[in-house]
């Protein structure tokens, strides 16, 4: 019978539990308990610390460089909890919030040597909830007796990583007509992850030749921007100004990727937005929060296009990136066309910021 949930599924299951802050146990040559930083309780943390052991605060080596610490293992650092640790403190190396006002987080010692391969899975399930990427995590000796005395979610760590660095099959789930102020003949596509992550959609604007490069709109959702009017982004323009291209054109497809904040999420965003209000750049930002640069996965619209049978686009985009991706990625691009809009005194320093630190060509 197949009602043992497998492992895509047990890592949604997983993905839900911290985001609640409730642990989760990874399995394999170095069992682990992990907690997502940003949900831990006070309750939870003092019975973490009753466990005795060596627990340590995972962060990646972007937020380890912003505090000093020393990102032994390359991309994370396992910072050492001090004997005195409180909520606080792990919220104020996890989370930047209160950087400028007590810069002073340490010092910070890290442990080095054993293998980090557990910690470094973690980062990256709690990353794939939308969390602050940052982990308590505590080696375990019963760890399957562990588990099932207190009812958590087990991961074998050897099945799950190859699961954790893929990204997941998309399937076509319903399309039906949908007339939208641009065109009469528009048509909404539902894509749906095995994961159980978020929707991705596909706008199609009349009936495209399959045999032709579509022109195509590969647009990252912004809540703030494409719904509240935001003038700190030029995504709401973007988005408006692909639509009335293809409408004025009449055909084109837009692929509307739920990858809000370039792949952190709206909550992660608004932190980066906070500090941006301090003085940090939107990458200066993202590294302070513990992220690259840019953590989406572009390849998603490739795999839309395919699926909905198209060949070759002309990309509206100012990204090089998006362009690169697409042609990694089989789909070929005829053209480069320029989506230069939504300039305004809000967002001047972040478009200069997107063209000197990300190369868009504006």
């Amino acid at each position: 019978m197949a009602f043992r949930p497998d492992i895509t599924e047990q890592l949604a299951r997983a993905r839900a539990d911290l985001r609640m802050g409730v642990p989760i146990v990874f399995l394999g040559p170095r069992p682990v308990l992990v907690f997502a930083a940003e949900t831990l309780t006070a309750q939870r943390l003092a019975d973490l610390l009753a466990l005795g052991g060596d627990p340590v605060l995972v962060i990646t080596a972007r937020r380890a460089a912003t505090l000093k610490a020393r990102a032994y293992d390359g991309d994370l650092a396992r910072v050492m909890l001090p004997d005195d640790t409180t909520p606080r403190w792990v919220q104020s190396v996890a989370d930047p919030a209160d950087d400028l006002r007590s810069p002073m987080k340490g010092p910070l010692i890290c442990a080095r040597g054993g293998d980090a391969t557990p910690h470094r899975a973690a980062l990256s399930l709690i990353k794939s909830a939308r969390l602050l990427p940052a982990a308590l995590v505590l080696d375990l000796n019963d760890a399957i007796g562990f588990a099932e005395q207190h009812g958590l979610t087990t991961l074998d760590l050897a099945t799950a990583l190859p699961v954790l660095a893929s990204r997941s099959p998309l399937k076509p789930i319903v399309h039906a007509r949908l007339p939208i102020e641009v065109s009469d003949a528009g048509r909404l596509h539902i894509f749906r992850p095995d994961d159980g992550g978020e929707e991705h959609y596909a706008i199609e604007i009349g009936r495209p030749d399959r045999s032709k490069p579509v022109l195509t709109r590969l647009h990252s959702a912004c809540f703030t921007g494409d719904i509240l009017g935001s003038l700190k982004c030029d995504c709401g323009p973007q988005l408006r100004a692909a639509l009335a291209q293809m409408g004025n054109e009449g055909h084109g497809v837009l692929l509307y990727l739920n990858q809000e904040g370039r792949g952190i999420g709206l909550a992660n965003k608004m932190r980066a937005y906070s500090l941006q209000d301090q003085g940090f750049d939107t990458v200066e930002a993202n590294h302070r929060l513990g992220f690259e640069d840019d953590e989406r996965d572009f390849r998603l619209g490739s795999d839309i296009l395919k699926s909905m049978g198209f060949s070759s686009v002309r990309l509206l985009t100012n990204n090089p990136r998006k362009v690169e991706m697409m042609a990694a990625s089989g789909i070929e691009v005829a053209e480069r066309v320029a989506l230069k809009v939504g300039g305004n005194r809000h967002n001047h320093d972040y478009l200069a910021t997107k063209a000197a630190k990300s190369g868009h060509m504006l």
